[in-house]
């Protein structure tokens, strides 16, 4: 027998685990490098494109908002046009139309302009201390109606005509359709511009990715020699483009968010100041909701998911390069004599 004691469980353990450190794999680096002067320059036009096409989109919405707002004001009032006459006691004329339009089903109240008001609407064009007794201007009368139930504007016009003949309805439909075709030429414009927009991002992304792809073109060769997949190859590479494009396309994003953000809330803390009220007269609210947000976030997931698929599509296309490439010898010798 052998005088060589027998191993111990403990010292089993202690070898076995010293084996185990021994085998550990180190972890690997990523196949392409985090940063390179490509994938930087490539994030900047990203930012900057996915900058314009969100501002372009929030000015659309606020465009829209500010149309069906100016379209919602002028469609719930008609005015009543009393023009003066010697024989004609105007006072009781315009309560007289007041009240005769107010019997109609759709109507929901009757504001009659006094001098004041009346004044106040002519003083941009007649001049301040205007006194209405030394000319012949015609009153008004303000009906405010149902937008969900209009009145019959047809049977209203005629009883103010049997009654006051010096009397005239304005139900405003001029102005409305012009306000509609505007808004809607605008719209229209608006969304060309933002089409336009995203077929140059679209286009600006492709080349981008496609030259930042080729700086990295002999990284997918190795990879594809030493039997690598091209799912995994793109895979990797769309992993990487991924990263860029939700980079700028985050930061293009906030950016325009930002810029509509700050002048809501420099109109709001403008109120009553004439850059202001010119600003507001000729935009709107600078406020484009929930819906312009939303649209915003949106044109950053549709930019990245581009920028996404166009790598995996480019890596795919240039491994089938490389095997085509493999299989024609003819190719392959001129590549060599190259």
């Amino acid at each position: 027998m052998s005088d060589r004691p027998a191993p111990t469980q403990a010292g089993s353990g202690q070898a076995n685990a010293a084996r185990r450190r021994e085998m550990q794999v180190r972890p690997t680096g990523p196949i392409l490098p985090p940063s390179n002067i490509q994938g930087n320059a490539l994030m900047v036009v990203i930012a900057i494109m996915a900058f314009l096409a969100c501002l372009t989109l929030g000015g659309v919405s606020m465009v829209r908002a500010t149309a069906s707002s100016w379209q919602s004001q002028i469609s719930r009032e008609v005015t009543i046009q009393i023009k003066p006459d010697e024989k004609l006691d105007m006072e009781k004329s315009l309560a007289r139309a007041r009240d005769i339009a107010l019997t109609f089903v759709g109507t929901k109240e009757g504001r009659i302009l006094d001098d004041e008001a009346t004044a106040r609407l002519l003083e941009p064009w007649l001049g301040a201390g205007l006194k209405l007794d030394e000319l012949p201007v015609p009153r008004l009368v303000v009906i405010t109606i149902d937008e969900s139930n209009p009145p019959d504007f047809t049977a209203m016009r005629a009883m103010l005509q049997d009654e006051i003949p010096q009397a005239s309805l304005d139900d405003h439909r001029t102005w409305v359709d012009r306000l509609v075709s505007m808004a809607d030429t605008t719209v229209l414009i608006g969304m060309g511009v933002l089409g336009l927009v995203f077929t140059a991002m679209v286009l600006t992304v492709v080349f981008a990715t496609r030259g930042a792809l080729s700086g990295n073109r002999h990284i997918v060769e190795v990879l594809h020699f030493v039997g690598a997949e091209g799912r995994f190859v793109a895979s990797e590479f769309q992993k990487h483009f991924l990263k860029i494009s939700l980079k700028g396309s985050a930061a293009g994003g906030l950016a325009a968010a930002s810029v509509f953000a700050g002048l809501s809330l420099w109109q709001r803390h403008a109120v009553a100041t004439p850059e202001s009220d010119q600003a507001t007269a000729l935009f709107g609210q600078f406020t484009i909701g929930f819906s312009g947000y939303m649209g915003v976030f949106a044109t950053m997931i549709v930019i990245a998911l581009i920028t996404t698929l166009t790598a995996r599509f480019t890596v795919m296309r240039t491994i089938a390069e490389i095997d085509s490439i493999r299989s024609d010898p003819a190719r392959i010798d001129g590549l060599a004599n190259g």
